[in-house]
């Protein structure tokens, strides 16, 4: 059963402070990625769109002089840290399941390896659908950070993926036990 849904969590007030400066149009494309790919790959298709909705959510804004330095970003960035602990505290207070916010917050943790000093993970099936998500809406430079997209647009957009996902997790039960 699904407690908390994307709806939920894009209402917090941590939600929008935090993914709508990392990117609110690129949070939402990732999602809807996550949502293909875990069909594709058999993975927890709520689990993966939360992670990857959230999978920005501790990005901090590096500048320089006023204009954004990537390279700076680059040498400082730990956003997949922060943002771990920062969704997974969000999602406890949303009263997601503390096992499925924990699946969530290591698979925010691990859709990047650009803090790590040798650069290699190995991922769970749910931590690489996050990952390459992420890595099909990424343009260069960071540009994917920047698109824009309404409040309105925004909400619709993810009050559509709850419904795609609430409609899988029921075909799934339809599936196991034969029942509408």
């Amino acid at each position: 059963m699904r407690h908390v849904t994307l709806l939920d969590i894009y209402e917090h007030p941590v939600t929008q402070k935090f993914v709508k400066r990392s990117g609110l149009a690129h949070a939402i494309a990732v999602a809807y990625h996550a949502f293909d790919l875990a069909k594709e790959h058999g993975v927890h298709p709520d689990l993966a769109v939360k992670a990857a909705f959230l999978h920005d959510i501790g990005h901090y804004t590096w500048y320089r002089n006023g204009q954004w330095d990537y390279n700076l970003y680059k040498e400082n960035d730990i956003h997949a840290i922060k943002g771990a602990e920062r969704a997974h505290k969000l999602l406890i207070r949303l009263g997601e399941e503390r096992r499925n916010a924990k699946e969530i917050a290591l698979a925010i943790l691990l859709h990047t390896d650009s803090y790590l000093p040798d650069g290699t993970i190995h991922r769970t099936n749910l931590q690489e659908v996050v990952a390459k998500a992420d890595e099909r809406d990424e343009e260069p430079s960071g540009n994917h950070h920047y698109r824009s997209i309404t409040d309105v647009e925004a909400r619709n957009k993810i009050i559509r993926l709850d419904q795609m996902v609430y409609e899988s997790l029921h075909d799934v039960a339809f599936q196991k036990t034969g029942e509408a």
